[in-house]
């Protein structure tokens, strides 16, 4: 029986795929059970070798299966609810969500991606002529866009802090960002997983600094949700912006925003409708931005519920045991340079490499030529998740190693 205001199930007699693998041939056999998570799971064809999860993650089969089952029932109007968010607050999946990121229902609202609550925190701010938003010179443009139409239109000024590259140390990170508020600093916003280059921030102790100044801390979480574990009470922002499609296996589309409790009040809504200012209603007045597509949503509880089934401890040590391979790869090659730290505290699942002096035209060729998923310039981010194999970054660095090392291609 469809019903909207239901959580969609991702039950395998439901969606049509097979069960995930029994957690005992993970315990036996972990590569065994992660390809047959990828061959049974996912669409991915074996010839396509994936790199590039930190842009675009890839929807699992349940996931896919959801959105369509919805986007098929809603065509029908099998049921008597409007098929569509942008006027309803989703308490159900919001409490679902919040339970996950471990903070309240009514912190938390969703938005289309990072980008979208990314603007609405430096639209909504107040800030005034002179005030400072101080960030790192790494963040994302979406990150930093917000704030510069801030100081075209309104006046504000924005500083951004050099982070050094490799970085050697949690502390080290933390105390730059803290030591670079200024007398004239309203806001701090960095990133907690810094896009380009994959450095973990130590969000906690930079945010509890900046509470202590009376500075509001705004968090670029695009590539923490899903990669590393987190509670977003835990992290003490007072902002955060979260794209669960590219590590917690949702569709495009999909976004987080929250905020902090005592800031619900605080900040002003930039897209509205009827209800825009209902502040007793918390988060979900900033969902109240007209008719969108709810299916994604229901793929993003779908993908929510297939992490849970495969255990985000799971992935979350998947994950960072590639990364870990990828570093060491990385390092044993004196034509590559490492922008990501040592310190395994430093990254979840992004490594981020360079090419000494290298001409990089045929690299690029010969990866799309090989199938070889890969996103970069001077530098490149290497991103894997589950469905990665061994075999794709052995495969990308034995091109490397034809191109770049100087063997024949």
């Amino acid at each position: 029986m469809f019903g909207l205001a239901a959580p969609m199930s991702t039950n395998a007699a439901e969606t049509g795929v097979k069960p995930l693998p029994d957690p005992s041939l993970l315990a036996a056999d972990p590569e065994k059970y992660w390809l047959r998570v990828r061959e049974e799971q996912f669409f991915l064809p074996g010839w396509r070798n994936f790199l590039n999860n930190g842009s675009l993650g890839v929807a699992p089969r349940p996931v896919v299966g959801a959105v369509e089952d919805f986007l098929e029932h809603g065509a029908a109007l099998l049921s008597d609810e409007y098929p569509r968010w942008g006027y309803e607050t989703l308490d159900e999946e919001r409490a679902e969500m919040a339970a996950f990121l471990g903070c309240k229902k009514d912190e938390l609202a969703f938005t289309h991606c990072a980008t979208d609550s990314l603007s609405t925190i430096a639209a909504g701010i107040d800030l005034k002529p002179g005030d400072e938003v101080v960030m790192t010179d790494l963040e994302h443009p979406s990150g930093k866009a917000g704030w510069a139409v801030r100081a075209a239109r309104h006046g504000i000024s924005v500083r951004e802090v050099k982070i050094p590259l490799p970085p050697k140390s949690p502390e080290q990170l933390a105390d730059i960002m803290i030591s670079a508020i200024g007398p004239k600093t309203r806001v701090l916003f960095f990133s907690g997983i810094i896009s380009p280059i994959g450095i973990v921030m130590p969000v906690r102790q930079i945010c509890d600094a900046a509470r202590a100044k009376g500075v509001i801390s705004a968090v670029d979480g695009a590539h923490m949700n899903g990669q590393i574990p987190l509670k977003l009470s835990e992290l003490g922002c007072d902002y955060y912006a979260g794209s669960p499609h590219k590590w917690m296996f949702a569709p495009a589309g999909s976004g987080i925003l929250y905020i902090r409790e005592e800031n619900l009040g605080k900040l002003w809504p930039s897209i509205v409708t009827g209800g825009w200012d209902d502040k007793a209603s918390g988060a979900s007045r900033f969902m109240k931005i007209g008719t969108n597509n709810r299916a994604v949503v229901v793929g993003m509880m779908a993908g929510l519920r297939f992490l849970k089934a495969l255990g985000p401890e799971n992935v979350y040590a998947r994950i960072h045991d590639l990364a870990r391979r990828n570093y060491k790869m990385a390092a044993s090659r004196p034509h590559l340079e490492l922008f990501s730290g040592a310190d395994e505290r430093l990254y979840g699942s992004l490594v981020t490499i360079g090419f000494r002096g290298a001409k990089l035209e045929d690299l690029w060729r010969k990866a799309r030529e090989r199938k070889i998923w890969v996103y970069g310039s001077e530098r490149l981010r290497l991103s894997t998740h589950i469905h990665t194999r061994p075999q794709d970054l052995e495969a990308f660095y034995s091109l490397v190693d034809d191109v770049i090392g100087g063997k024949k291609a």
